[in-house]
């Protein structure tokens, strides 16, 4: 059996990204003798009081005696679909040794540790299917509240022990996490486990695997990797959280309580049912405040049922903390009426857009749903409800949701009764707290006059009503048959003056700087922010490698670096146009297949559940959960700045070798530790 010891520190203070979660994980093999532990501990002083941090390094004498085997292997850097990866194509070749291990291999009387090879891998790491062992390391995270973090486990087989057409098969079985106070970060809410699974040979695919114990397969000559990730609550109280994975080899044939609740599961469940249904059924000639009680003793039930480990697949609620930076990527309705076969408008088509919506949240992603129409006219907006109905006040005053975009139902049709029903629709917004997030997306980069007036014109049908309403313009390009400028790039640079005051978001592609960050004066030169004028920027089919970008088989740095070169350009916004854009299907089932003339995986960030299991929750890409992090990034860095000023927090991102510009950022996962660390070190005071 070999275990993984997950160690937590939680560090208090006032506001969401000043809420640090200290990790380390370390692997102990009850196969292997362990000569030596060494725990270092430091101590920092917070408002809550004295806190320790254990930096925690394991030595073992199996390992120091494979010290000349595989684990001193040197692995160069191998090119993947874009550019990035980490050794596509290797073998094993004879780098293992012989293995003293022949005929059958009963796995219940030999160690998992002489069965199986094991070791950790940071998130940004794309461990494909021929990855060769490493040696075994802890792996530190630092982690805030209302955040998550992920580490990976790569699992390989030594031999076969199954002797069938796979090597072997693998128990995992996890525990709680809990502090010394008996806080817990409880399996299946706070901590979860997912199957990375090839996507066009590339790590990509992260399936949802059972809790609190799973059975996984194992191939021969094939690594595996399970991705960890842990969500802290916004309200977790601070202190060390300990627990354990186990990894055990076991027979193909043996049985899992993974596969259904175990008989003691079901008794507690029912159990708790029952003791509810004796709290509140006898409510006769009972006097108000005896029913009250009741009441809130039953709630109490009911709330730990759900939020037990058995349900926590239809829990997504992640925190309540605004996003610094909007981000607003797209969802194709389109692609969701093909695929699962609703009807638009349907009570299906609703629960469809509503579950999609709901999922993405937990990204800090605030979607929009769209519908392209000739000439790239697009129709967008949030929540599928009309503003006069009780969810879209639910959707638009989620704090989750940093922006929204408003219908402008007239792309569709052009009817008096559409204008009318949007005039309706805005005034009712207009109403609302919430009003200050709200923008109209016309029209997806205008490329000639025609276009360019079309965004004034529909404009200035909006702004009628709604004075300070946000129009938001996507662009790459000047009118080409109307030249602003005597160079293109001028030409690019002119847009703001002459889409004034039509626009007030003007949304460039990162692909016309390319590695040329000081052309962002020059666009930022043109804005008039008193006016309220903002500059977000987008990514699609370009910048291409070595340029960020979210393409499948760029490096894991690559995909969290869009991020960090948002918040270094000053960047106040941020769209991607398509998160589900696969090419059309008609079976929820069906094989994904990538848009034909796309860059592999621009355009699509999950994929649908049931292509994988029988889930109908969508499987988030590992780029999502990179997409994810470089946002988090900027909440730290954000964070960095309010205390020491814009300047510190560029130098920061320099000194760390962190990012510098959009050809020089780390391709190893350690400055960004440094980075995160230095913050903490920095503010925790």
């Amino acid at each position: 059996m070999l275990r993984l010891i997950a160690s937590l520190l939680l560090i208090y203070s006032e506001q969401i990204s000043k809420d640090l979660l200290c990790n380390s994980y370390k692997l102990e093999s009850s196969g292997h003798s362990v000569n030596s532990l060494e725990i270092q501990e430091e101590t920092f002083a917070s408002k809550s009081g004295i806190v320790s941090s254990c930096n925690l390094r394991i030595i073992s004498s199996k390992q120091m005696e494979n010290a000349g085997n595989h684990l001193d292997i040197e692995v160069p850097p191998v090119e993947g679909v874009a550019g990035g990866g980490t050794g596509y194509g290797w073998n094993d070749g004879n780098s293992h040794g012989s293995n003293s291990l022949h005929g059958v291999v009963d796995p219940t009387k030999i160690p998992s540790s002489d069965l199986l090879h094991v070791w950790c891998m940071p998130s940004t790491t794309n461990v494909g299917q021929q990855e060769m062992p490493r040696p075994l390391e802890p792996i530190s995270l630092l982690v805030a509240r209302n955040e998550r973090e992920s580490v990976q486990i790569a699992l390989r087989p030594k031999v076969s022990w199954a002797g069938s057409s796979i090597a072997g098969v693998v128990q995992v079985q996890c525990t709680d996490l809990c502090s010394t106070s008996g806080d817990r970060l409880v399996v299946g809410q706070s901590l979860n486990l997912r199957r990375v699974v090839p996507i066009l040979g590339v790590p990509d695919a992260l399936v949802p695997l059972d809790l609190p114990v799973c059975q996984i397969n194992l191939l021969p000559g094939e690594t595996t990797t399970i991705w960890i990730s842990i969500d802290v609550p916004p309200g977790q109280p601070p202190g060390q959280y300990e627990g354990d994975v186990f990894l055990t080899a076991i027979k193909a044939d043996a049985e899992t309580s993974a596969q259904s609740l175990t008989k003691s599961e079901k008794c507690q469940i029912y159990r708790e049912i029952r003791n509810f249904l004796e709290f509140v059924e006898p409510v006769d000639g009972k006097p108000l405040e005896g029913m009250v009680e009741r009441v809130n003793s039953a709630c109490g039930v009911l709330r730990r049922i759900l939020q037990s480990a058995t349900f926590s697949e239809f829990s997504l609620d992640n925190g309540s903390a605004t996003p610094s930076l909007p981000a607003v990527f797209g969802i194709s309705e389109t692609v969701i009426e093909d695929r699962f076969g609703v009807e638009h408008g349907s009570d299906g088509w609703y629960d469809a857009l509503d579950k999609h919506f709901k999922w993405l949240l937990q990204y800090r992603i605030s979607p929009f749903f769209c519908r392209w129409g000739d000439s790239m006219r697009v129709l967008t907006y949030t929540c599928p409800w009309p503003a006069d109905h009780p969810k879209s006040d639910e959707y638009y005053s989620d704090p989750r949701l940093a922006a929204y975009a408003v219908p402008y139902t007239p792309v569709l049709s052009c009817s008096d009764a559409a204008k009318d029903a949007l005039r309706k629709e805005v005034e009712i917004l207009k109403t609302k707290a919430h009003w200050k997030k709200a923008y109209f997306y016309l029209w997806d980069e205008p490329l000639n006059l025609e276009q360019y007036n079309a965004v004034r014109r529909v404009s200035s049908e909006i702004r009628v009503y709604a004075p300070d309403a946000r129009v938001l313009t996507t662009y790459y390009c000047g009118p080409g048959d109307a030249p602003l400028a005597p160079s293109s790039f001028e030409a690019f640079v002119k847009v703001p003056k002459f889409l004034r005051p039509h626009t007030q978001i003007f949304c460039t592609s990162e692909w016309v700087l390319g590695n040329r960050e000081d052309l962002v004066k020059d666009i930022i030169q043109e804005l008039k922010p008193e006016n309220g004028e903002e500059w977000w920027t987008y990514v699609c089919m370009g910048p291409s490698d070595p340029h960020p970008n979210w393409h499948l088989g760029m490096r894991g740095t690559q995909h969290r670096a869009v991020m960090w070169r948002v918040w270094k350009e000053g960047g106040t916004g941020f769209l991607y146009w398509g998160a589900n854009c696969y090419e059309k299907s008609t079976a929820p089932s069906a094989e994904i297949r990538f848009r034909r003339g796309l860059p592999p995986g621009d355009g699509v960030l999950f994929y649908p559940g049931e292509v994988f299991s029988q889930s109908h929750q969508p499987v988030a890409s590992v780029r999502l959960e990179r997409i994810l992090s470089g946002l988090q990034d900027i909440e730290y860095l954000k964070l960095f700045t309010s205390r020491y000023g814009r300047d510190e927090g560029l130098a920061l991102l320099e000194k760390t070798g962190v990012y510098l510009g959009p050809e020089r950022y780390t391709i190893e996962h350690m400055p960004i530790d440094i980075m995160r660390a230095e913050i903490y070190r920095t503010c925790r005071a």
